[in-house]
């Protein structure tokens, strides 16, 4: 089969085409035929090494954590999916590929879109992760960096359906965006702690920080001075802080229909900025790295 391949940590030169023997599946485990690969800020993390310690890989490896696709074999023990099932799935193998392994996956409903659908694994798994370590509830005020983002504007949404208030900092040509999404958006940079507590003088209960780019000091002071209730998914230096970084887990194929239910109902929207070819991976990295794609990149295989 045809995958993106790296022997060696570096820029997103060291990404090529390659023919790579087909994975088969084992125990609990589907094989997907690929049609849509959804770009992390991981990706190009692990690609470049500045993860080796925490995401180590063997050479030669194939990129990509998430999945949409045709189930086309079935291994031992896999009950509720068959060949033929239109899936959306977090991959256990690099799903930068034609073919990929995954142990969850839930059936995508037609409604929903490939590109769309390649869009909600890990962003939709973040942001119920770092909702619950939250511990947010209606009337509650959230503060979160970064919302217009891939994964925080999935985290927005999902915390206005349950009731809470949420400002989110952003770029002024993103905030049109973020109050369609039922949020009230604020400019990042100096003089953020003001603008926020004039928008909520009482304020936040919690801070979500997506954005990375030294916004844990200003959350730290928007809190009140203490680090409770405040997680990163993007600032490694939060330990330092004290404050809780996040980093993923395994969700489960029930929490992933539901999720993939919300958004063919246009209840939770997703926004793809843009879709390449395979062999484009690696301009689609580099724009992924900008950090300012405007919404989820995704790879067409």
């Amino acid at each position: 089969m045809k995958a993106i391949v790296f022997e060696n940590y570096g820029g997103p030169e060291v990404l090529r085409v390659a023919e790579v023997e087909t994975p088969e599946p084992g125990p609990g485990q589907v094989r997907i035929r690929v049609r849509t690969a959804g770009l992390n800020q991981l990706d190009f993390k692990i690609r470049s090494g500045v993860m080796r310690q925490a995401f180590p890989v063997t050479f030669p490896a194939v990129p990509g954590l998430e999945a949409a696709g045709v189930v086309d074999r079935v291994g031992p023990g896999v009950t509720g999916l068959r060949a033929g099932d239109e899936v959306v799935a977090l991959t256990d193998t690099g799903a930068y590929a034609e073919y990929a392994l995954a142990t969850v996956a839930a059936r995508k409903p037609a409604s929903l879109g490939w590109d769309e659908a390649a869009a909600l694994p890990v962003a939709g798994e973040t942001s119920q992760r770092v909702l619950e370590l939250l511990g947010v509830k209606a009337g509650e005020t959230l503060l979160v960096h970064g919302a217009a983002g891939a994964v925080a504007s999935v985290a927005v949404q999902l915390a206005v359906a349950a009731g809470v208030t949420v400002i989110g900092t952003a770029a002024p040509a993103n905030h049109d965006f973020l109050r369609s999404l039922g949020v009230t958006p604020v400019a990042y940079g100096d003089g953020l702690v003001a603008r926020v507590r004039e928008l909520a003088p009482q304020g936040v209960d919690a801070v979500f920080d997506a954005a990375g780019h030294g916004a844990l000091p200003a959350s730290i002071e928007v809190r009140g001075g203490t680090t409770e209730r405040i997680v990163t998914i993007a600032d490694p230096t939060a330990g330092e802080l004290g404050v809780t970084f996040s980093g993923g887990s395994q969700p489960s194929a029930g929490a992933l229909s539901e999720l993939a239910g919300l958004a063919a109902a246009g209840t939770l929207r997703l926004t793809v900025a843009e879709a390449f070819p395979l062999a484009e991976a690696g301009r689609a990295q580099e724009r992924s790295a900008t950090g300012h794609a405007g919404g989820k990149l995704v790879l067409r295989v």
